[in-house]
């Protein structure tokens, strides 16, 4: 039996709960704690901090607060084409890759609607 492929703009996007969103002037910043054993150690004897912080862009910074749980990938990539226009063309390949970085990083899970 074949095995479906995934379609990334039907997917849910899902923003970890264990992430806070800053404002830091007119853009949005991803507070991280970096918790677990190896983080400890690095935070005692390499002086890495707590707390990391990501500035996102302005096309991060204006999605990000819409991740809800409820829209698809599809429906969040039309609402950033409705504020930035042209400029975040080509939209669908560009959107997709970037949520896929986002889950990469453990920021966002991907869900199917159906286990939501």
């Amino acid at each position: 039996m074949k095995k479906r492929q995934k379609n990334y703009l039907d997917l849910v996007p899902v923003l970890n709960p264990d992430i806070r969103l800053e404002q830091d002037g007119g853009q949005k910043v991803l507070l991280i704690e970096n918790k677990g054993f190896f983080n400890k150690i690095a935070q005692v004897f390499f002086k890495k901090p707590r707390i990391s912080k990501v500035h996102l862009d302005k096309f991060g910074s204006f999605i990000l607060p819409l991740i809800d749980g409820r829209l698809t990938v599809a429906e969040l990539a039309l609402l950033q084409k409705e504020q930035f226009g042209e400029a975040c063309e080509p939209l669908y390949p560009r959107f997709v890759k970037y949520m896929q970085i986002m889950e990469s990083y453990g920021f966002v899970k991907l869900k199917d609607k159906e286990d939501i």
